[in-house]
């Protein structure tokens, strides 16, 4: 990438980290500041939808629709999971979509299962996140846990199956962006279903961010 590119990642990467801040303020002042949380939770993954679409032109275009069309599906998510009430499957239903659309662009770049280690360290990690979760899902709630696990294992896996063929900056940018993804949602469901803990929102919040921003980063670094 240009020098100009990587000054105006760099600006767009700026504009993202302080909506992503005010959107974390938010949650946590509460109150009559909570329009800060409703505002830019979804506004940030917008934003990263933005940086994609702006500085991708020259990327592989089908893996830029992909990227692009996963952050939208995103934003959808952050919006069930932000709204008043139990709107918690809806926002799961919407993020399996997005990690499909994210999972799609990856086989792409490579074929699937192009390298296995990486399939087989995140069956572990995704069997050990489920050990610690199954006693406390509702009932209802397992089947769709297990296949949103098994999904997100598979597009963090495949993108570090990328890397690991590809070796360039886009492959580095989505392995990063897979694991972000892998930690973040793994907090989440920890928080929400086995051992609430306080710094729960900031941690969760920031990694998926930072998740979003490396597979948005991806898409803008991709050559066919």
């Amino acid at each position: 990438m240009s020098e100009r590119g990587i000054e105006q990642a760099r600006g767009w990467g700026a504009v993202v980290a302080l909506s992503a801040a005010l959107a974390i303020a938010g949650a946590y002042a509460g109150g009559a500041a909570i329009w800060l949380h409703y505002l830019f939770k979804p506004a940030t993954t917008l934003l990263i939808a933005a940086m994609v679409w702006r500085l991708g032109a020259a990327a592989d275009p089908g893996y830029r629709r992909a990227i692009f069309a996963g952050l939208l599906l995103s934003t959808a998510g952050d919006v069930f999971l932000m709204l008043p009430g139990d709107w918690f499957v809806f926002g799961l239903a919407s993020f399996l979509c997005a990690h499909v659309a994210y999972l799609a662009g990856l086989c792409r770049r490579a074929r699937p299962f192009a390298a296995a280690w990486p399939f087989l360290a995140y069956a572990i990690l995704a069997g050990a996140v489920l050990a610690v979760l199954w006693p406390h899902l509702p009932g209802e709630l397992r089947i769709p846990v297990v296949v949103y696990v098994a999904v997100l294992a598979a597009m963090a896996a495949q993108a570090a199956a990328v890397w690991r063929r590809r070796a360039d900056a886009a492959g580095v940018a989505a392995a990063i962006g897979g694991a972000c993804f892998v930690f973040s949602d793994a907090a989440l469901a920890i928080d929400r279903f086995a051992a609430p803990f306080a710094a729960a929102q900031a941690l969760v919040l920031a990694s998926y961010w930072a998740a979003q921003w490396w597979i948005g980063r991806s898409a803008t670094l991709a050559r066919s």
